[in-house]
């Protein structure tokens, strides 16, 4: 354990959502809400003021849309939040070295790791202020919320205390304490079933769970789990900051509008999926050993299978042969509504003769032409950026039923800026061309604007 509380955890304040209303001025200060828009979409972000209406991330977008009918419901611009989480980690980098990002909007810092010692709570929560300061200028407006501690348990469970655009530092010898109050399930690795059995055992708060010693724990949730709690509950947490985490897997997945029974289609699909991986993977210089096939079925039991191969592959062929193979193996009685492929097990580097050309010969991969679905159809969906050459920037409102209804404003905008409604086939209005711009997420086009 450190003797100041050097470790800081920033959270940047319903990052995707802020992201939209910092970028669409008719949506500051309303409801907003990020993700999937159809109706299998589930909610990625929501701003503060659809969470007061009980609208939460990893909710179905159809719950989402009978608590808060008059949010506006965007789908994802991934492109966008990278460029600005990437201007946000600079400010962490430019405060620290040693910097380790969770997410594109969350990531410890190492105070030490920069030659500061010593530190008080007030040097902390001036350091503190100053970066989320920094961080508002370079992200141009968003909000952050930083806790700081002894450890990284600390630091994590202190930032979501004050939100949004709070400071809260949690003093050296103090931590026991501080979690003492809290429900069991904020120590990481305590979810619903562990909670529950902990609960038969009369522990429901992290005080519970401090008096209970490390043997009875580990008789209540098993060796590993529970020596790792007992460690967590007493606020030992020694764990380091480790900088710029190496990426693990890349990989595709989606969610259907209806449950999909027909393996030809689906293994159609794996291999489309396939394909984009192999992109994604040559694009980093990297290739992988492992692939995995994800489904969820119809009752939303997720399945998940892998298969290693000799030596790593960047090669679609490949990919998708695997991911046929363990598809194979998957009782799709029934329907499934989300299918992945990803690879994992990553190098930089590519073995070559995986599988000899006469292999592939024998097993040849049969393409299948797959039926668009409407966000392939009409290409525009609610929140896209668009560009007209007469009205200049905007995004789309809405589209369906021929027409694309269009909002013209960018971030610079000093007032909402004018609607006006096109031909879905107009030739004038385009959508900006940008890196990383699929859209490989749960997020399903709708024909309805953003309030629809």
């Amino acid at each position: 354990m450190r003797g100041d509380p050097s470790v800081l955890h920033v959270d940047l304040d319903a990052f995707f959502a802020a992201v939209e209303q910092r970028d669409k001025p008719s949506l500051r200060g309303k409801a907003v809400v990020v993700g999937g828009i159809g109706v299998r979409g589930v909610v990625s972000t929501a701003s503060y003021e659809a969470r007061k209406y009980g609208v939460r991330s990893a909710m179905s977008t159809a719950e989402a849309r009978s608590r808060c009918p008059h949010a506006a419901y965007l789908g994802p611009r991934f492109e966008v939040y990278r460029r600005t989480s990437q201007a946000v980690m600079a400010e962490m980098r430019a405060l620290s070295p040693l910097v380790e990002p969770l997410s594109l909007d969350e990531a410890f810092v190492d105070l030490a790791a920069a030659g500061l010692s010593g530190l008080t709570v007030d040097d902390v929560e001036a350091i503190a202020n100053e970066l989320k300061a920094a961080i508002r200028a370079a992200s141009g407006g968003l909000t952050a919320s930083v806790g700081a501690g002894t450890s990284k348990l600390i630091a994590k469970i202190a930032s979501d205390l004050d939100k949004p655009d709070g400071v809260v530092v949690v003093p050296p010898g103090t931590e026991a304490a501080f979690l003492a109050p809290m429900q069991v399930t904020v120590i990481p690795g305590v979810g619903p079933a562990t909670a529950q059995r902990l609960s038969m055992a009369g522990v429901r708060t992290v005080a519970d769970l401090q008096q209970l010693d490390e043997e009875e724990l580990v008789r209540q949730v098993g060796s590993a789990h529970g020596t790792s709690l007992f460690r967590l509950a007493t606020a030992t947490d020694d764990r380091p900051v480790v900088s710029d985490r190496e990426t693990k897997s890349i990989s595709v997945e989606d969610t259907f509008e209806t449950d999909l029974i027909d393996r030809a289609l689906i293994a159609a699909i794996a291999d489309r999926m396939a394909h984009r991986v192999a992109e994604r993977l040559q694009k980093a210089q990297l290739s992988g050993r492992t692939v995995t096939l994800k489904s969820r079925m119809h009752d939303f039991t997720t399945h998940t299978r892998s298969s290693t191969l000799a030596g790593p592959t960047d090669d679609p062929r490949v990919i998708a042969r695997v991911a046929r193979r363990l598809l194979d193996d998957t009782d799709l009685a029934g329907g499934i509504r989300l299918l992945g492929v990803g690879v994992s097990s990553l190098a930089d580097w590519i073995q070559d003769d995986l599988f000899t050309d006469s292999e592939a010969a024998e097993a040849p991969i049969e393409v299948i032409e797959l039926p668009e679905r409407a966000r392939d159809q009409t290409g525009f969906y609610p929140g896209q950026d668009v560009h007209h050459p007469d009205f200049g920037p905007g995004w789309v409102w809405g589209s369906g039923r021929g027409r694309v209804t269009v909002r013209f404003e960018t971030a610079a905008s000093l007032t909402p800026g004018p609607v006006r409604t096109f031909a879905i086939d107009d030739p004038l209005l385009t959508k900006p061309a940008a890196p990383g711009a699929e859209r490989d997420d749960e997020a399903e086009t709708g024909n309805n604007g953003p309030n629809g």
